[in-house]
């Protein structure tokens, strides 16, 4: 599971600092590295060890360095495109009337993929709603949800401002989705518990940012979210993996409109020490 070539290996031992776990060592000087014993079981096939590897020495079982993706360090952003892209990114809701091409919709998904996760366990799964009809069917159901909890549980409808929401959709005013053409979904197997959570709402995040830089728009789904693991109908409608669940909801599309400029914020709350 672990392998070096000792006509590429210079014994620099970046790998050992590299590895999360410490499962790899170097006995002596110029000696080549290797797994501590039970390291295989132990490894969690993060891969830091092949692409950290300046002369391309190490590879495991799961990637070799030749399977592995150079890039051009010269096309990463400034520190400044950076931050003007986080700083810029706004939650859409309002959208135009044109889909995004499901080729895109995978190259999102495919970015989004190398968000971090717990123990490499890449739990997260994804659930894209591409057909509009479907976007304000399933979005209907949230509001049927709604309808619902107005009738059981007055109080916290209340205090969530459901009777508003309701009537502002049964006006035709689509405050659960925003008239977003697509839905996109991140849910996990519930055996990953907080960790699959995590992940999931990274990811989300990840994806969320890469849109932003393709021109596209996203916002949070919260009442979608919530919905979809409470509200049988729209539980059986989603028709996830048995066993999973939803931690994000992103509605997507086109933005109708351009911000020109970033809104104030909260000063930061920093304890020293």
């Amino acid at each position: 599971m672990f392998s070096v070539d000792g006509d590429r290996c210079n014994s620099c031992g970046i790998c050992v600092d590299e590895c999360s776990p410490r499962l790899i060592v170097i006995d002596a000087p110029k000696s080549l590295p290797h797994r501590i014993a039970g390291g295989d079981e132990l490894c969690n096939k993060c891969g830091h060890c092949v692409v950290v590897c300046p002369t391309g020495a190490i590879a495991t079982d799961v990637m070799a360095p030749q399977q592995c993706e150079t890039f051009d360090r010269k096309l990463l952003p400034s520190t400044e495109q950076v931050e003007l892209l986080l700083k810029t990114r706004r939650s859409i809701r309002t959208y135009k009337d044109n889909t995004v091409p499901r080729k895109t919709l995978k190259r999102l998904i495919d970015i989004a993929r190398y968000a971090p996760s717990g123990h490499n366990w890449q739990p997260v799964n994804w659930l894209v709603i591409e057909n509009p009809e479907q976007t304000r069917r399933l979005g209907g159901m949230v509001v049927d949800w709604m309808r619902s909890i107005v009738e059981s549980k007055p109080e916290i409808a209340k205090s969530m401002r459901f009777d508003r929401i309701v009537a502002n959709c049964d006006s035709g005013i689509d405050i659960i989705l925003r008239e977003a053409p697509h839905v996109v979904v991140a849910h996990c197997d519930k055996q990953y518990g907080a960790l699959g959570q995590s992940a999931c709402v990274i990811a989300a995040t990840y994806l969320e940012l890469a849109a932003y830089g393709m021109g596209l728009g996203a916002c949070w789904a919260g009442y979608f979210q919530v919905a979809s693991n409470s509200y049988r109908p729209l539980v059986a409608a989603l028709a996830l993996p048995e066993n999973h669940q939803v931690h994000a909801v992103l509605m997507l599309g086109h933005p109708k409109y351009r911000y020109d400029r970033i809104p104030r914020r909260n000063e930061p709350a920093i304890i020293w020490k």
